[in-house]
């Protein structure tokens, strides 16, 4: 690769240095008039290098303030849509109103090929300093690091765009315009070397580091992690047989798509799974458990802590993780507005009802002994220390609305909802419109609930306090149903599905498929596992990024992003479930109409970036 001279001061731009690993790692900008060549003369510059590279991982808490899509995108989160007003894009693309000039605050397609050639320009000059104790075997992990980096922003944009422009390397910046102008490249051949680089790479790097303060910093665990991830997704029907790309081809007239399924890319899925858990159960990775005293699993504290934990306090479960997110904006946006938070991040009625219920049954069977009329005549105590809901194992109270009864544990983690003991403010919620929680504004729950997963319970808007916890981007119970599911497409009969599915449900709390105690009947066919382990996926990861990936790749955009949303009356003003009653709070009604059409599988390329290179195609049905 060619090193290329110039100043500093024109890198800067590209590189946006902002510390995104290890909170100390980079503590300054360098002098924009230095020279590559002092930069990399210097250990402290070098790092301050090495952390903008880092800079633009994902925070999968609040991130580019108003630009948080991943989990509103999906049927997990609703946000108030009144914030709409104060720039909230993320609602207009609910609806369906963007278009390749909407902005974006991530924007990827034009920020991470930035970090990718600040990796190329710091590989090709990092070099040992033994004056400064900079070692050759810090170098060496100083580059793989930067591979890691490479390959993996690469992984965003193809799970973003699709088909992306794709040359490894630096180009000269005084090379021709049919060097720099580039079209993209098909997306199997992208992701054939983003595969073989993260494997590559994940040999060259630790499990862990022994030094705190390289926390988040790139490991063998992280490359395997994104390597798995990735390739369950190229191995789905999104990019895997979509007969709907047929004939779509780059400036070269090549097919970006293959049209044909290949079976095989279901195998690498199942062996890339296979080799992270292998790997990291080596290294000392398992899901977060805690108990009861009476030695059972404590189902409420293992799933509520899984997210606040750090690896020191036990929490081996994490794969990979931003040590520092922006956890305040989330905490206090999702806070009931009486408590001193702003109250409108709300979770969808979808979301609610595809949990399970205490016996581990769906609500839609009929032997789940799922109601939703009428209230409860007393509390609900189960065996758990956790003391959000009043404490002493009351986990619903006496007048809880029966759909918010007896369901299972990650249920009451992740969703509040009208009536639930709020233990900070010694009370019940009130969404009615009108009372402490409720309307009408736009700082309110727009369907009658809040998102409760994530949200530290000691947070306290009023009094500044906002307790650490990392922010987990990969973990060990992803890992788990990513192997199920991709097992499940290569040899349906293989007890390893049921087996990793189980794990999952047992720390939740409730019965396993086919063996234990109250089991349920095992999924018997193909099709009823993936379904099985599809709703497993929807509960167990929500709102944690995934839910979005997950229904594109699937494909099912159009049934499950398409149409009215659903949740609480947000102006019923009375504790009555009647349908009759416009003033009764707990009934279904539609807050919003989403729209998801095929184009929406992909963001678009940005117009701007159109406008730019002649060699571009618009992603599919936007143009």
């Amino acid at each position: 690769m060619k090193a290329i001279n110039y100043t500093l001061k024109v890198l800067c731009a590209a590189l946006a240095l902002v510390s995104t690993s290890c909170s100390k790692f980079l503590d300054r900008m360098p002098d924009d008039q230095l020279t590559l060549e002092m930069v990399f003369n210097d250990k402290t510059r070098t790092e301050d290098w090495l952390a903008g590279i880092y800079s633009n991982i994902p925070d999968p808490y609040w991130g580019y303030a108003r630009d948080i899509e991943l989990d509103p995108l999906s049927d997990d989160m609703a946000p108030s849509t009144g914030w709409e007003q104060f720039g909230w894009t993320v609602i207009g693309k609910q609806t369906g109103n963007w278009n390749p000039s909407s902005s974006w605050g991530p924007n990827y397609w034009v920020e991470l090929p930035k970090r990718i050639r600040s990796a190329y320009i710091f590989l090709d000059n990092v070099k040992a300093n033994p004056a400064q104790l900079v070692t050759e075997e810090e170098v060496a992990l100083m580059k793989a690091e930067a591979r890691f980096m490479i390959a993996y922003y690469y992984s965003l944009l193809l799970e973003t765009y699709g088909a992306i422009p794709f040359q490894l390397g630096l180009t000269d910046p005084t090379a021709s315009q049919e060097e720099l102008m580039i079209g993209q490249t098909p997306f199997d051949e992208v992701a054939a070397w983003v595969d073989q680089e993260l494997l590559d790479v994940s040999q060259l790097l630790p499990n862990n580091y022994s030094n705190a303060q390289k926390y988040g910093r790139a490991t063998a665990i992280m490359c395997l992690a994104v390597r798995a991830r990735f390739l369950l997704f190229a191995a789905s029907p999104l990019v895997n047989g979509n007969a709907d790309y047929n004939g779509f081809t780059n400036k070269d007239g090549v097919e970006i798509y293959s049209s044909a399924r290949d079976a095989n890319k279901w195998t690498k899925a199942v062996e890339a799974s296979k080799l992270l858990i292998d790997r990291a159960e080596s290294a000392g990775h398992k899901l977060y458990v805690e108990y009861n005293p009476d030695g059972s699993v404590d189902p409420f504290l293992s799933y509520q802590n899984m997210m606040f934990r750090r690896p020191q306090d036990g929490n081996t479960e994490i794969l990979f993780a931003r040590p520092e997110s922006n956890v305040w904006e989330y905490d206090r946006h999702a806070q009931p507005r009486g408590t001193g938070g702003n109250g409108g991040m709300g979770v969808t009625q979808s979301l609610v009802d595809a949990f399970f219920m205490e016996n581990g049954r769906p609500i839609d069977d009929p032997q789940s002994g799922y109601t939703e009329n009428g209230f409860s005549e007393s509390d609900e105590v189960r065996n758990t220390q956790w003391v959000e809901s009043k404490g002493d194992g009351k986990v619903t109270l006496a007048g809880t609305f029966n759909m918010y009864t007896k369901r299972e544990p990650r249920f009451y983690i992740s969703v509040l909802y009208n009536g639930a003991w709020f233990r900070r403010e010694n009370r019940t919620t009130q969404f009615y419109s009108g009372n402490w929680d409720g309307g009408p504004t736009h700082d309110a729950p727009q369907n009658g609930y809040l998102l409760r997963k994530k949200v530290h319970p000691n947070h306290d808007p009023r009094n500044g306090t906002n307790p650490y916890r990392p922010g987990i981007l990969y973990r060990l119970g992803e890992a788990y149903l990513n192997y199920a599911e991709a097992l499940n497409e290569v040899e349906p009969s293989n007890p390893d599905i049921l087996k990793y599915v189980n794990m999952i449900r047992v720390r939740a709390g409730i019965p396993q498929y086919g063996a234990g105690a109250n089991a349920l009947p095992a999924p018997a066919s193909q099709e009823q596992m993936r379904a099985a382990i599809r709703r497993e996926r929807r509960v167990e990861l929500n709102n944690e990024g995934i839910r979005y990936r997950d229904v594109r790749r699937w494909k099912i955009g159009e049934t499950a992003l398409n149409g009215n949303f659903f949740g609480m009356n947000f102006s019923g003003t009375e504790r009555d479930d009647s349908p009759s009653n416009p003033r009764a709070f707990f009934k279904r009604s539609v807050y919003q109409r989403r729209v998801f059409t095929a184009k929406n599988y992909w963001y678009p390329i940005p117009q701007s970036e159109i406008d730019k290179n002649p060699n571009l195609v618009q992603n599919p049905f936007w143009d």
